[in-house]
């Protein structure tokens, strides 16, 4: 249960990136960045990287609530270090698609209310919680294509030691895909908006 836990415990934080950069926006923070002589997008690069601490200080909490309450990971300290790094990553990628959220909407309120629309029918419609083996087959293939599930998978595997090449394609696989997907539109969205 415990590494559904630590991916369930981070992605919703995620979210923030996107109610952190509207938030800043509406401020007018980015109409000061304006007019500095620095890479634009570096303000939003520097933001979702700065939520890189927020998620590994809940990943450390939830893993020594873990292992203070009996959870030994077979993969041993190399596993678990790999698998805290993993979910940092994806993290990192998923912060990108509520970051463009962010950049796009006009109030916090409104990345906070849509993103939660995107992340709890993800977490809940995925093996986070749920062992897939005992579900019908057509609702398995479903979860299986689920992003969550897909990390969870990965992180079980690395925290067990039982990670196959499939798991690792997949996991790094999900986050490269949303990085390249939703990072450039967020930049793309970002910089549209300061010509405005």
């Amino acid at each position: 249960m415990l590494p559904g836990i630590l991916v369930l415990t981070v992605v919703p934080m995620t979210v923030y990136s996107g109610t952190t950069l509207c938030t800043d926006i509406a401020k007018g923070v980015y109409d000061r960045f304006r007019t500095m002589p620095f890479w634009q997008p570096a303000a939003v690069f520097g933001s979702i990287a700065a939520d890189g601490l927020r998620y590994a200080a809940a990943l450390l909490v939830v893993l020594a609530a873990g292992l203070a309450l009996g959870f030994r990971p077979d993969g041993g300290v190399a596993g678990a270090a790999l698998a805290a790094l993993y979910v940092l990553f994806f993290a990192y990628s998923a912060s990108w698609v509520f970051a463009l959220i962010g950049n796009a909407a006009k109030r916090p309120e409104t990345v906070s209310g849509t993103s939660m629309m995107i992340v709890y029918p993800l977490l809940f419609a995925s093996n986070v919680l749920v062992d897939t083996s005992t579900m019908p087959r057509w609702l398995r293939a479903a979860i299986e294509l689920n992003p969550i599930s897909a990390a969870v998978n990965l992180t079980r595997g690395l925290l067990y030691g039982t990670a196959d090449a499939a798991d690792v394609a997949a996991g790094i696989g999900v986050g490269l895909l949303l990085i390249a997907v939703f990072a450039p539109w967020t930049v793309y969205v970002y910089l549209k908006r300061q010509l405005r």
